[in-house]
C-alpha cells in the first residue's frame, strides 16, 4: 500500500479526489495491457470518484491518514468501472462520460472479458492485502449489484412496480457500493463498531439519494451534462422514481401515453421528440417535485447516520456531499 505518515492537513493540502486520480496516473496497471488500457480510458474520461471519497473521508474521520487507503479507495472506483462496462453492453450504450462506450471501442466480447478480469484482479489483491471481513463485504457487495442488475432487468416495462420494489433495486445495484465504500474505510482505520455502522448506514442512504438523482438527471438534464443519451431510461423502458411517482395520481392521459410507448419495444418509437414529450408529462405529473422531495429525505438520513462521528472535519465533508445531492435535485425541479 502507499502511504507515509502523518496527517493530510499536516503534508498535503489537495483535495482528495486529486489523491485518487494521482494514484490511477501513477500505480494502475493490470497484468493484461489491452484491459489496462481500456480501463484507463474509463478513468480519463473522468467521474465524480464518489466512492473512493467516501472511503478516505471514512478512515480520516476514524483519525487514520488518508493517504495510506488509496489502494483500498481505488479498488471502490474499479469495482464501479467494471459494472459501467458490463452496463454498456447490457444496455446496448454507444456513450459514457461523454466518450465512446469501452464496447464500441474493443466489442462486446472483449468489454464483458475485461470487466470479469478487472473484478478477478481486484478480488485476487483485496484478498492478498486486506483482513476479514473486507474480502467478504466486497464480495458480497459484487453479488448484490449483479443481483440488483437481474431485478431490474425483470422489471423493465413494469408500470405497476411498487416504490418499495424500486427501492430493493436501488439498493442492490447502485448503493451497495457506496454503503461498502464508506464502511471498508472506517474498518481499515479500526473503528470501533457503532462508528462503522454509521458510516455504513451514510454509504446507503447516500447511494439511494444519488440514484434517484441519476434517475431525475435522466428526464431533466441534456446529453452534454451526464455523458450519456438524455431519455436513457425511457429508451430502455427502465421502471425509475419520476415515473413511479408521475403515475402515483397522474391523470389518464399521462399514463395512456406512457404505456403505449412502453408497449412498443426498445428499438421502435426512439424520436428524440417522443422522448421529450414523455419526459414533459413525467415532470408535469409531479414526478420532479416528488423525486425532490424523497432526494432530500435520503439525503437527511444520510446526514444523520453520521451523529457518532462527533464534530470531525471529515464528518462535515460528508454532510457536504450529501447536501450537493439535494442541491442538484432543487435546481432541476424550479
Amino acid at each position: 500500500m502507499i502511504g507515509t505518515r502523518g496527517t493530510r492537513a499536516e503534508s498535503d493540502d489537495r483535495d482528495l479526489s486529486a489523491l485518487v486520480e494521482e494514484f490511477f496516473r501513477t500505480t494502475f496497471a493490470t497484468d493484461n495491457l489491452l484491459i489496462t488500457e481500456a480501463v484507463r480510458r474509463m478513468l480519463a474520461a473522468g467521474g465524480k470518484r464518489l466512492r473512493p471519497r467516501l472511503t478516505l473521508l471514512a478512515a480520516e474521520a476514524n483519525g487514520a491518514d488518508p493517504r495510506e487507503h488509496l489502494a483500498l479507495a481505488a479498488y471502490m472506483e474499479l469495482i464501479h468501472v467494471g459494472t459501467l462496462i458490463h452496463d454498456d453492453v447490457v444496455d446496448r450504450a454507444d456513450t459514457r462520460r461523454g466518450v465512446n462506450a469501452t464496447a464500441i471501442d474493443y466489442g462486446n466480447r472483449v468489454s464483458v472479458l475485461a470487466g470479469d478480469y478487472l473484478f478477478a484482479w481486484i478480488f485476487k489483491n483485496v484478498t492478498a492485502n486486506y483482513p476479514a471481513p473486507v474480502p467478504h463485504i466486497l464480495s458480497s457487495t459484487l453479488a448484490a449489484i449483479t443481483d440488483g442488475e437481474v431485478l431490474q432487468l425483470r422489471a423493465l416495462g413494469d408500470l405497476d412496480l411498487p416504490l418499495s420494489q424500486y427501492l430493493e433495486v436501488v439498493v442492490k445495484k447502485t448503493a451497495s457500493l457506496f454503503s461498502a465504500s464508506a464502511e471498508c474505510g472506517a474498518i481499515m482505520a479500526g473503528a470501533e463498531s457503532s462508528r462503522v455502522k454509521a458510516l455504513r448506514d451514510f454509504g446507503r442512504h447516500f447511494g439511494i439519494a444519488f440514484q434517484m438523482l441519476d434517475d431525475l438527471l435522466d428526464v431533466t438534464a441534456d446529453e452534454s451534462e451526464i455523458g450519456k443519451p438524455v431519455g436513457n431510461d425511457l429508451r430502455e423502458r427502465k421502471i425509475t422514481i419520476p415515473l413511479i411517482l408521475a403515475l402515483e395520481d397522474g391523470s389518464r392521459e399521462v399514463r395512456g401515453e406512457i404505456e403505449r410507448y412502453y408497449r412498443t419495444g426498445p428499438e421502435q418509437g426512439e424520436r428524440p421528440a417522443e422522448l421529450r414529450r414523455l419526459s414533459e408529462l413525467i415532470l408535469a405529473a409531479g414526478g420532479a417535485r416528488k423525486t425532490r422531495e424523497a432526494i432530500a429525505d435520503y439525503v437527511e438520513r444520510a446526514k444523520s447516520a453520521l451523529a457518532p462521528l462527533g464534530a470531525t472535519p471529515a464528518r462535515l465533508e460528508l454532510a457536504a456531499l450529501a447536501d450537493g445531492l439535494a442541491r442538484d435535485s432543487v435546481a432541476r425541479t424550479r
